[in-house]
């Protein structure tokens, strides 16, 4: 799957792990954010830019492989970047599709540095995965929107710079409830725009999730990505990319676990013998070991068909389905090897096992994921 250049990549982002997050990720656990200077340090790397275009600054390299690596070493490591994979994976694919060339130069040397960070706001209070049914407004008002509303689950909410908010424009449609919303780019410094409680949440706890109001908000119309009123079709055309990214995450957090549980029964001992010794123990790690290997074939396939623009919904949605469901699975029974230190949050396991429940909900949950498969079966 990876060459050379992407191993020099590993290499790098290890290292940089190892000395710049691991000493101080106690600290940003605690305090339910990283630290603002962690994405400047992350931006001096390259990694904001790998996938940008040459002529905005960036490495233009058109693949998903080098996202791949960095999820697997923050698993590794037993850490995460914050908003960081929101920034990269989520919002720079709406740039780069529906932003102008204008947009582009204004927003590319910000969003590359680290120096502007970006969220996306889609879910409201009274709207999870019926997306359609949004509230948030943004009137014309001459060259300016007028946007009102309020959003929740937002990642990256609290210490993003600029933040792309979905919003109707127009009422829905008889024939069309998803006509009528449109996406902006939207400055946090604006008047009007307020962020509310920063969520507590039981897993993901360095990165910081937000609820998010507007009141009266001024956007410029220069800040319109796309067309107005097209927004859905957009949001739609995302997804099969933001679905591998969980996927994949979902595989490498259950590598990671079978990694650190075996450290781990090799070290414990109970009736004067190791926990490693004992046949059960050899078993269930056999056991998740292949559910590992199958999670890592299925991602493999589906990061192979995205770098040729090949990755269906369908696809996506399968991966998806079968790595978050695998990952829960592994990384619940690499927990109960640990015993009682398993539920210990000093352990990487019991974060692990709390970061992995939301990837079955978030991105679309299992549920509507079967919907999805299902349908392409004809059922």
């Amino acid at each position: 799957m990876f060459n050379e250049d992407h191993e020099d990549f590993r290499r790098t982002i290890r290292a940089f792990l190892e000395s710049e997050v691991v000493p101080n990720y106690q600290e940003w656990y605690d305090a339910g954010q990283v630290s603002r200077d962690l994405y400047k340090k992350v931006g001096d790397l390259g990694v904001f830019g790998i996938e940008v275009p040459e002529e905005y600054g960036g490495a233009g390299i058109e693949s998903f492989k080098f996202s791949a690596v960095l999820t697997e070493e923050c698993a590794r490591a037993g850490v995460n970047l914050g908003g960081s994979g929101v920034h990269v994976e989520l919002c720079l694919p709406y740039l780069l599709k529906l932003g102008t060339p204008e947009q582009l130069h204004r927003w590319m040397p910000g969003f590359i540095s680290g120096e502007e960070m970006w969220a996306i706001a889609m879910t409201e209070p009274g709207t999870g995965s019926d997306l359609a049914g949004m509230q948030t407004t943004a009137k014309r008002d001459g060259d300016h929107y007028v946007l009102n509303g309020a959003k929740t689950f937002i990642t990256g909410g609290v210490l993003a710079d600029r933040v792309i908010v979905c919003a109707r424009t127009s009422p829905p449609l008889e024939s069309n409830r998803r006509f009528g919303i449109s996406l902006f780019a939207v400055d946090t410094k604006s008047p009007g725009w307020a962020v509310g409680r920063k969520l507590d949440k039981l897993g993901l706890r360095t990165s910081d999730t937000a609820e998010l109001s507007f009141t009266d908000v001024m956007v410029p119309a220069s800040d319109l990505l796309g067309e107005e009123n097209e927004g859905f079709t957009y949001l739609g055309q995302n997804l099969p990319q933001e679905r591998l990214g969980i996927a994949y995450g979902a595989y490498a957090q259950a590598a990671a676990a079978i990694r650190f549980t075996q450290a781990y029964v090799e070290d414990r001992k109970v009736f004067g013998t190791t926990v490693a010794s004992f046949q059960n123990t050899k078993f269930e790690l056999a056991a998740c070991q292949s559910e590992v290997d199958a999670a890592q074939a299925v991602c493999d396939r589906a990061l192979e068909a995205h770098d040729l623009g090949e990755l269906t919904a369908v696809d996506a949605a399968s991966a998806k389905l079968f790595c978050t469901e695998v990952a829960g699975r592994v990384i619940d029974r690499c927990l109960q090897l640990h015993g009682g230190y398993g539920y210990m949050n000093e352990y990487p396991i019991a974060r692990l096992y709390a970061d992995t429940r939301v990837t079955r909900i978030y991105g679309g949950t299992s549920e509507v994921m079967k919907l999805i498969i299902a349908k392409s079966m004809g059922l």
